[in-house]
């Protein structure tokens, strides 16, 4: 069906090429309709009104439902033992019943027209899932990510539980704790302790502390901290795994560490030592691919910028010396600007990221 307005415009067009010597025929085919169509176009005021079907009045086919029976269906359907049940289920329970009313079709055009065709149980409509929170961070102390794992011990079935709070924009682990057992009062003294660690009371503007759906970082002694503290908490999606990236990355480094035991933690206090010495490799002597291979401490500190300009002058001096080694430019040594997580509307990144003369980098 081709509207009023396309049809005025192929009409018009296939007008100015046939006057201009092309064949009536010919002009239609190369606009794709067929001569007799737009012949009826002009004969039945289609190029003025557009097409009439849409808004035809068609009789009553002769084998419709009657008013009486559309009423008697409506109700049997509204019966007790069918106000649940869709009309697939309706139709074989009365046929079992020696009962035909109508189709299955007939039922659903029938409850459509009385709005009773949407979820007749106590299930709800499915719900759309809302898309990410995207997060941006231009500086430290802007954006925390934090996580919960499970270490090992030597014995089998038993668990220890590491804490991690993130920085997102420099990857520094800003806290971190081990313990016995998953509890929510371990997570509120973890936030507090990094809160106080941070210097988060003299900032005007809170963290943002992201985390996933478990129970301990939703439990209602977090929340109280939280507000406590200022801080605005951020929750990943349902059953979604990819959310808190950042944090399930850093886990898999530290569990592929050469350090980490293979067979386990022999207790509780092995458990923290190997954390303590683990975070002081992370934070001072390793060098982030992401941040330019500058460590989490030294992006932490705004030190990022002079490393990285040494490193460009070296780089320049050595083009210097001998330009023959160089097919093209230097090592890319620029610092990482603007930092995201869950990026998920483009234009709202790009804008910041301009905003504050930054480089994006995705998630």
């Amino acid at each position: 069906m081709i509207g009023l307005e396309d049809r005025q415009a192929l009409a018009q067009d296939i007008g100015i090429a046939h006057v201009a010597g092309a064949r009536l025929m010919a002009a239609c085919e190369t606009a794709g309709i067929a001569l007799r169509t737009l012949q009826r176009w002009k004969t039945v005021d289609g190029i003025v009104h557009g097409d009439g079907r849409p808004l035809a009045v068609r009789a009553t086919p002769r084998h419709a439902l009657s008013e009486a029976e559309r009423a008697h269906l409506l109700a049997v359907a509204n019966e007790p033992r069918f106000a649940a049940v869709p009309p697939a289920r309706i139709v074989p329970m009365l046929a079992d019943d020696g009962i035909y009313l109508a189709s299955e079709s007939t039922f659903s055009r029938v409850l459509k027209a009385h709005g009773q065709t949407a979820h007749r149980g106590r299930a709800k409509a499915p719900k759309a899932g809302r898309p990410p929170t995207t997060h941006m961070a231009t500086r430290p102390r802007q954006v925390w990510c934090w996580d919960m794992t499970y270490l090992p011990a030597q014995v089998l079935g038993r668990w220890f539980h590491l804490y991690l709070i993130l920085d997102l924009y420099s990857r520094k682990i800003v806290g971190w704790e081990v313990h016995d057992r998953d509890h929510a009062d371990h997570a509120a003294h973890l936030v507090r302790r990094t809160a106080l660690a941070e210097g988060i009371a003299a900032l005007a503007a809170k963290p943002v502390l992201h985390g996933d759906n478990g129970s301990t970082l939703k439990a209602t002694t977090v929340l109280a901290m939280l507000n406590w503290l200022g801080v605005k908490p951020s929750y990943s999606r349902p059953r979604v795994s990819d959310d808190n990236a950042y944090a399930e990355s850093l886990f898999r480094t530290a569990k592929y560490r050469p350090e980490f035991p293979a067979k386990g933690f022999a207790d509780l206090d092995d458990a923290r030592a190997w954390a303590g010495g683990f975070v002081r490799w992370y934070n001072v002597d390793h060098r982030h691919s992401s941040i330019r291979y500058v460590s989490p401490a030294q992006r932490h500190a705004g030190e990022d910028h002079a490393i990285l300009a040494a490193r460009h002058a070296l780089y320049a001096t050595a083009r210097q010396l001998n330009p023959a080694r160089w097919s093209g430019n230097t090592r890319n040594w620029s610092p990482i600007g603007t930092v995201t997580l869950n990026p998920e509307r483009e234009c709202i990144v790009k804008s910041q990221a301009v905003g504050n003369h930054l480089q994006p980098v995705a998630a």
